[in-house]
Parts: C-alpha cells; structure tokens; sequence
C-alpha cells in the first residue's frame, strides 16, 4: 500500500507487502508531567525478496527522534533520514533478524486530536486506530504488520497507580524517586492500531468470569474517581456477551484479564485494544437517575460489539484499511445478534433497519457515497461510515440468509480456523462461505464492490388463482462511479391470507431460484408465478429487510393497511403501516409546500391507534410502530427540493391528527403502562412499557393548551428516561414557554456536575425547533460549561443542530450553515478527525430548495476556501462540493 503524490490518494490495486518484517516489539514508556518518553526496541528482518540495499522506511506523525541505534549500536547521521512524519534507514543487515532501537519524546498534554498517546483529566491514554500508533513511535504502521508485544510503564506512583497495556500482567515493582513500574506481555501478535496503555489515577470494579474450558478471567473495568459503581451494567453485559460468543460462535476469550478503562475524552465510542478496551465514558457509566432506556442498550451494544472484536479484528485482522468492513461490519453483524438474543429479535431488527435507512442510505444517495469495500481514499478516518459498518453488516446477514444458519456456521468455523493469526481479506471471509456451502459467491460480492443503494421494484398480477410476482432491480451510478451490474439479491416474503396466516408457498413457474421462503434474484428481471387458489393473497415483501435496498412495490393501500395489521411477520407489520405513514406525511409536506394546506389519510391514522393498542404485540414494538417519522426521514422520501418548514409544519399537523383520533385511548394506556411506586429495572420488558409511554407523549401532549402538564410529568419523573420524555416533549412543543424554561434550568441545576447528563442538556436545546434556534446556538457556545475540546460535548452542541434540527440547520437565510461552518473551522484545530465526522451533516445539501443549496454551498466553500484546513476536514469537504 504506497501513498502517491496524488494528493495523498491510497489505492487498494497499490498494496504491495512490506519489505521488512516485523516479529516482536519491546517498549519503555516513562510518562511523566509535561512530557513522555519512549523507548522502542523492534526485531525487524528483511523479507526474502526484498532487494538487500533497500532502506527500511517507518510512518511518523509530528515525532521528535532522540535516539537511534541498531543492535546496540548508535546509527551514523549517514545512515538517516528523520523528520516529523517519516525516518528513513539504510545500510541495515541483508539477511537475518535485527533490532533497531527508537527513541521518541512526546506531549501528551498537548495532543488535542487524542489520536496516539495523550493525558485527559490526569489520564494518560492511546487510541492507535487507524494511524494512531506513528504518532508514539516510527513504525510499519499498517494492519499488515503483525508482532508480539512487551511494554513496560514508568510513571509518578501517585499521579498514576494504575499502570495498564496489553495482555496479561507480567510484574510491577517500585523505583527511585515514588515511581513505579509494571510490565505487561501480549503472546499474541497484533497489528499497531490495537496496541494500548492507560496510566491514572482510576477506580477499578472487579470481577471473575470461567471460560468454556476452564479458564479464570479476570475482568476490570476502571473509571475515574468515583465512578465505578456506575459501571455495573456494563460489567453485566460484558460477562453474558462472553458466554453468548461461546454459544453462538464458539469463541472463548485467550487472556488471564480483560480490562476495560472508561474515559471522558475520546473521539470513538470504544476501542478493542487486544486485553485492553478504552471506551468513552458514554458507553460504560449508567444508573437510572443519569441514563435512559436507550443509554442502557447502547452501553450492551457497545461492550459485546468490543469484546466480539477479540475475534473478528483482533485475532483475525485486515489486511490493509479497505478491508474495514471486514472487522467492522462483521462485528456490528454478532452484536446485533446478541442484542436481538438478549432483548427482542423484531424490535432489535427494526432499530437496525430504521438505523440504516437514516444514516447509511443517505450516504449511499449523496456525495460521499462510497462501496463497502472502497477502492480508494485520501484519509481513513473518513471511512469509518454507516457504509461500512452498517451495510457492512448487511452484506454478513445476507450471506447467511443465502446458506441458512448451518452452513453459516460452518463458514464461520473454518474463517476462524484458517485465519487465525492472520490479517485477511474480504475474498479470504467470502471463499469460506463458499467452501462451506458449497456455493458460488462471485456475484454476491459485487454487494462490496459496487456503490449506491439498489431499487427493487415488485409487481403483482393476479389472474384466477394465480399470482404472478414480477421482480426488477436496477442500481443506478453514483457519486463513486462504480458498476450497476445485478445483485444476489435474497428477498424473504409470504403469502398472507385475510386471516392473517402464512400460506403454503407453490410455485408453479419461474425464472428465479426459491428456497423456502427466500428469492434468490440474480438478474435485473424475473417473473414468478404461484398458484394460489381463491381468494387473493397479501403479499409480505422483503421480510425482516433481507436486503438493503430502496423498495417499490406497486401493492394497493387497502392491502397494505390489512397487511399493518396481520402480518405474522413483525417486520412486515412495521414496514407496511412505516411505508404507509411515510407516504402520508410526503403527501402532506408537499402540500404545505405548495401552500395547499395538508390533509391526512384517516385510515392511516386508524392504524396507528390501533397498532399502539394491540395488546397481542409488545409495547417495544408498538412504540416503533405508532412513532411518526422524523423530518429527515420524511426528506429523504421526498428527495430533492425540499422545503424544511413545509415538513416541520405537515409532521405537526400529522402529530394534531393522531392526538385527536387517539388522545383519551393513549392517556388510558400511558397510565396502564405506568410502573408506579416499583424500582427501576433495565429488563427489555420494563424498558419497553417506558419506551411505549414516551411514544404517546407527543400525541397526548400537543393536544394540551398548556405545557403544565408536561412539565409536573417532567418533576414527578423518577428515572431518567421518563424525565428526559417529559423535557424532550416540552423543548419540542413548547419551545419558548415558562415551563421548559423552568425544566431546562432544574434539569441544569441538578445536573451541572455530571459530564454526560450534561451532554443530553445541551443537545435538547440545540434540536429545539424555534425560530431564534442559531442565536440561541451562540450563547450556548458562550455557555462556560460548554468545551470544544471534549468530543461530546461538541457532538452534543454542534452535531445536536447539525443533525437534528432541521428547521435551524436548514434556515433559508443560510444562518444555520454558517454557524456549523464556523464552528467546524474552529475545532478542525484541536481536533480533525471530530471536525469532518461532524461536517457529514452537510452532505444532502443538494436536496434542498435553491436557496438554501445556495447558502449552503457558500458556507461549505467558505470554509474549503482556508489553507489551515487538516486533511481530514478538508477531504470532506472536497467531495460534498465535488
């Protein structure tokens, strides 16, 4: 993999091995105030054909050399080349192994970007993913470079008592001075991303968990002071994702300890350094006064999609950076299985679903669009996407839709049998599916190489008992100009009587593979013919999203309002009565547009009454079904031209609607629903009578004249999920009265010193949809609590408007653009990578109305036009204006 002088472009047809191979790596690392030092002993040898006058060439990052020798011996200034971002060395042994030793100074105090070694609150801290490890020490640093790891850690005793690497801890002992040491040993070899070291003043919580085959783990997880009693859902979660993996996958943890240390600055949710995860405090700290309902399956979800990475990313790595999606969306693919085996297959399913559809497809549809597996990039931090890990994720359960779940598991045995200890590629993940299932996957690859959301377009016709069903995909050229050739599209679907029962399935002729209840589609056309008697049957497409595309089915709206209502299919119950909401709302919307004033579909508006009522389903699924929704999702259908007033204005109407049809019938089941006096409980059961309650609130609320009665429900709140409901209603409905002024200023009171509860205060504010929402933006930015230096809280400020406030972000005058730019400017200084993942909210500023295409372009090209700009920010902005 050669960087070019094309812009720093990278190209996957450019990688090429390493010359030098690396096998072990021994480090010191002094941490002390002000400053770090590291030493850096790396056995390298010459690969076999590698030329034996080639120089050996290591990646840096703003480094300082202080030291250099080989074998013991110091490197003449002839035999170098150092600078901040590259050492060069020549004249090294033609054959055998050597050691080169590097000598680095660092500032971790002054690291803004938190990417390689830096101190947050008294914390020393790494996170080496993607190129985080250069920024230590000169390296190979690519995913392809594999070695076994020694690291031993010197700091102030008092500063730092807890002293932390990778793998297992080997000894610890004082030194002059009140310093100590320790020395941790990694057996397994590991590429330099995954390398760790924490070093703190920190609080541990312990405890034990007896693997499969015997083994006694012990598990930590470390918090800043105080706080470790925050982290014992998290602790839960860890232990029952380890026995789930041994279950499911038969994967066992390989360490004597697990460690995990939550932190409050980091710019990623977590990172599963190999024995040593780091997470943002976001995912690890919850009790039922600070974190919802939400906080507490994220926390689950984040901790098993960490752990599972031991496995998928760990011990089976990438081969190079184009291959994310391979650790990435495999392992999102496991967590979602896990939290659909821990909680709710149906809801856990629509979650991801609506997940994807909010994040991914507009990535798929604007201009940065890119494949699951890209071809090229200029930063890879760029690349860390819904495309890759959300679609990604996909492309895994599509697989195992096509070999069903034996085979799939069989794929996945020899995946960890043959490339263990290896760094793979997708073609290593797909040839063992092949092999296992004794199949040929070719052109179900072209789901990684190919680009864009695909349609499928489904027709029925229907002709004295027969049913004919003619399927069509197309894939039409996007922004990353790749192939439009037919996918290997599995399409799960039923045949449902009026009674609501799954019938028989009988095809009589066609020009696609069936399995079960699976269409194999592998051409742009197929017609299917069934024989299905009397009456005409409900047709149930696309079950449980068996694919990711943009679906159009020409089925009439009576029989989708009857399928809304009896699918046996969860999933399909959902979608119907989504798509049908969905179609209303856009209907609306364009009115309001055109200044026809907007109407509702009261059947439409009837079936979500009822679906929030039907005691035959779960409240967790009957939350999602009754949500109307959001205003980008209502933008997304309709596409290009948008008018984010005319949403905001149908949505409210479509909220007016539901109340009137539903309000006394919702008050009922809201007080049902209630917990009363009991205790709070996590379960799925509890967490899903909360999320059904917080779903009606919106209906019942806007029919009230006063906000006073949102606003006792926000003090009468007992938890933090019904507090947050109450506030969250009133900052939506009453944005300028008394009542969420008062709310907003007890919320802050009570909450001040808590960082992520904080967090929750600022960005209810920055979604609140009034009119002076960018002036209120400012003195929030002014707020002395507010930092641009904390990752989540400029996530919770800046990406809370950018993403969702549509009314504000998208104000016609440009004013919300420009404020975004400006801020985005501003923290591309400290912090880079944070800076472009939040300038993703621009990227469907070509859907807007002209004048706001305008005034975005102007503030994107603005802000492009500056010569400060990093690489990071910089490459987004070039392709959202390219």
């Amino acid at each position: 993999m050669l960087r070019t002088d094309d812009g720093h472009i990278i190209r996957l047809e450019d990688y090429r091995p390493t010359d030098f191979a690396i096998h072990h790596v021994e480090m010191l690392v002094r941490l002390m105030e002000g400053a770090a030092e590291v030493v850096t002993d790396i056995t390298l040898e010459r690969r076999p054909e590698t030329s034996e006058t080639a120089p050996l060439v290591l990646d840096g990052d703003e480094l300082v050399l202080t030291g250099l020798h080989l074998n013991g011996e110091p490197v003449t200034a002839e035999q170098f080349d150092a600078s901040p971002d590259q050492l060069t060395v020549r004249g090294l042994p033609a054959r055998g192994r050597f050691v080169l030793r590097v000598e680095t100074r660092l500032s971790p105090e002054t690291n803004t970007q938190l990417m390689g070694l830096y101190r947050s609150n008294g914390v020393w801290c790494t996170q080496c993913e993607a190129e985080g490890f250069r920024r230590i020490t000169y390296f190979l640093d690519r995913p392809d470079v594999l070695a076994t790891y020694r690291v031993r850690l010197e700091a102030d005793r008092a500063s730092a008592p807890v002293l932390l690497a990778n793998g297992n801890p080997m000894e610890s002992g004082e030194l002059d001075g009140s310093r100590h040491f320790a020395v941790w040993d990694d057996p397994h070899p590991k590429p330099s991303y995954l390398f760790a070291l924490v070093a703190g003043d920190l609080d541990p919580l312990e405890d034990r968990f007896t693997t499969a085959s015997g083994r006694n783990v012990k598990l930590v997880i470390f918090t800043e002071k105080g706080l470790s009693h925050r982290a014992t859902y998290a602790m839960d979660a860890l232990k029952r994702s380890m026995v789930w993996d041994e279950r499911r996958f038969g994967r066992e943890y390989d360490l004597d300890v697990f460690n995990i240390v939550a932190i409050s600055d980091f710019n990623m949710g977590a990172m599963e350094n190999k024995g040593l995860n780091v997470f943002n405090h976001k995912y690890v700290l919850l009790d039922p006064d600070t974190a919802t309902d939400s906080d507490y399956a994220g926390v689950e979800t984040v901790i098993a999609h960490e752990y599972f990475h031991n496995w998928t990313g760990n011990r089976i790595t990438c081969r190079d950076w184009f291959q994310l999606c391979l650790k990435e969306g495999l392992t999102v693919y496991r967590d979602q299985e896990f939290s659909a085996d821990e909680r709710s297959r149906p809801v856990k399913r629509i979650s991801s679903v609506h997940g994807l559809k909010a994040q991914q497809f507009p990535e798929d549809q604007g201009p940065l669009q890119h494949p699951v597996r890209p071809t090229r990039y200029r930063e890879i931090n760029n690349f860390y996407t819904a495309t890759v890990y959300e679609k990604g994720a996909e492309l895994v359960r599509m697989i195992e839709t096509i070999l069903g779940a034996e085979n799939f598991r069989s794929g996945m045995d020899l995946y960890f049998e043959r490339h263990d200890g290896e760094a793979a590629t997708i073609e290593d993940f797909l040839r063992c599916f092949e092999e296992a299932g004794d199949t040929d996957l070719s052109q179900f690859a072209l789901w990684y190489h190919q680009a864009g959301t695909p349609t499928l377009t489904i027709t029925e016709q229907y002709d004295g008992g027969q049913l004919t069903l003619i399927l069509e995909q197309d894939l039409a050229k996007g922004a990353a100009g790749t192939g439009t050739h037919p996918f290997h599209m599995p399409i799960r679907f039923g045949l449902v009587s009026r009674a609501g029962e799954d019938l028989a399935i009988e095809p009589v002729a066609g020009e696609a593979e069936i399995e079960g209840d699976v269409i194999h589609l592998t051409t742009s056309r197929a017609e299917l013919v069934f024989e299905v008697g009397g009456e005409r049957p409900l047709v149930s497409i696309l079950r449980d999203f068996s694919a990711p595309v943009t679906l159009r089915h020409d089925q009439p709206r009576e029989a989708r309002l009857a399928l809304a209502a009896l699918d046996p299919n969860p999933f399909g119950r959902w979608r119907a009565l989504t798509d049908l909401t969905g179609d209303m709302l856009r209907s609306a919307s364009l009115s309001e547009t055109e200044g026809r004033g907007a109407t509702y579909d009261p059947a439409v508006i009837e079936a979500l009454c009822r679906s929030a009522s039907d005691e035959a389903l779960e409240p967790a699924l009957r939350a999602l079904m009754v949500t109307l929704p959001g205003e980008p999702e209502i933008a997304r259908l309709i596409g290009s031209e948008i008018d984010p007033e005319a949403i905001h204005r149908a949505r409210r109407g479509a909220l007016r609607a539901l109340a009137e049809a539903g309000g006394p019938e919702f008050e009922r089941l809201r007080a049902s629903l209630s917990d009363g006096s009991a205790p709070f409980s996590a379960d799925a059961a509890s967490a899903g009578r909360r999320a059904l309650r917080a779903a009606l609130l919106p209906a019942v609320a806007i029919a009230q004249t006063s906000a006073a009665p949102l606003f006792a429900e926000f003090e009468q709140a007992s938890n933090m999920t019904d507090r947050l409901s109450a506030i969250s209603a009133l900052v939506q409905l009453f944005p300028g009265s008394d009542e969420t002024r008062s709310a907003l200023d007890a919320f802050y009171r009570r909450f001040e010193s808590d960082a992520l509860v904080l967090d929750k205060w600022f960005t209810l504010q920055a979604t609140a949809p009034s009119d002076g929402s960018v002036e209120a933006m400012e003195r929030l930015r002014q707020h002395p609590k507010f930092t641009l230096g904390n990752p989540n809280r400029a996530r919770a400020l800046i990406g809370g408007f950018a993403s969702g406030n549509q009314r504000g972000f998208n104000r016609a005058d440009g004013a919300g653009y420009r404020w975004v730019a400006e801020q985005l400017g501003e923290l591309d200084r400290l912090n880079p990578q944070t800076a472009a993942r939040l300038a993703t909210a621009f990227r469907s500023w070509r859907s807007f109305d002209a004048p706001r295409r305008a005034a975005a372009e102007a503030a994107l090209r603005d802000l492009a036009s500056r010569n400060d700009l990093s690489r990071d920010l910089s490459d987004i902005l070039t392709r959202t204006l390219g």
